[in-house]
C-alpha cells in the first residue's frame, strides 16, 4: 500500500483545489480577506469530501494544455461570428453534414475531451463516441469539404491532446 503524504491528504486533487479556490472567488466578486480564506477553506474541504469519487489525475504535459485551451478558445470565438454569419444569411448556402473523425486511440481522456471540444465549438456537434468503430460521429451545421474537418480536428485538437497527456499511438497510425 502506496504511503499518502500530508501534502496528499490535505489537497488530494491540487488542480481541484484551485479551481475551487478561484470559482469561490470569482462567484464572490471579491478578494476580501474573509473571501479568500473561505475560497482556500472550501478548496481544501470539497476536493478532500470528494475524494473517493475522483480517479487519480493522470499526468499531463502543461504546456500543450496551455497552449490548446488559447486554441480551442480562440476557435470558439472566430466560430461564433461563423455561426452568426451562416445563420443570419441565406439558408441555401447551409450545408448540414453528418461525418464520423476516426480516432487515433482508445484513451478515455483524449477521445472524451476530444468530443468535449467538438462539441463547444458552435457548429459542430459531437453526438457520440463509437468505442467499437473507434469514431465520433460528428454532425456540422455547414461543410463544403468533410476531409477537410475532419484532418482540421485531428490537426488542432486530436494531436495535442495526445501529446498532452503523452499518449503513445501506433506507428503510421497519426495521418
Amino acid at each position: 500500500m502506496q504511503k499518502i503524504t500530508l501534502l496528499e491528504r490535505w489537497f488530494p486533487h491540487p488542480f481541484v483545489s484551485f479551481l475551487v479556490f478561484i470559482t469561490w472567488l470569482m462567484l464572490a466578486n471579491s478578494l476580501d480577506l474573509s473571501d479568500i480564506l473561505l475560497a482556500f477553506l472550501l478548496g481544501i474541504l470539497i476536493p478532500r469530501l470528494v475524494r473517493p469519487f475522483i480517479a487519480r489525475t493522470p499526468h499531463i504535459h502543461w504546456t500543450p494544455a496551455i497552449k490548446l485551451v488559447f486554441v480551442v478558445l480562440w476557435d470558439i470565438v472566430i466560430s461564433n461570428f461563423r455561426v452568426a454569419k451562416m445563420v443570419l444569411g441565406p439558408l441555401e448556402n447551409l450545408h448540414p453534414k453528418w461525418y464520423r473523425v476516426p480516432l487515433e486511440t482508445e484513451h478515455e481522456q483524449v477521445n472524451t475531451l476530444l468530443a468535449m471540444i467538438i462539441t463547444t465549438t458552435p457548429g459542430t456537434v459531437s453526438a457520440g463516441i463509437d468505442q467499437e468503430k473507434g469514431d465520433i460521429l460528428v454532425h456540422a451545421l455547414s461543410s463544403d469539404d468533410i476531409e477537410l474537418d475532419i484532418q482540421e480536428i485531428k490537426n488542432r485538437y486530436e494531436k495535442p491532446l495526445i501529446e498532452i497527456f503523452d499518449v503513445k499511438v501506433a506507428e503510421g497510425a497519426m495521418k
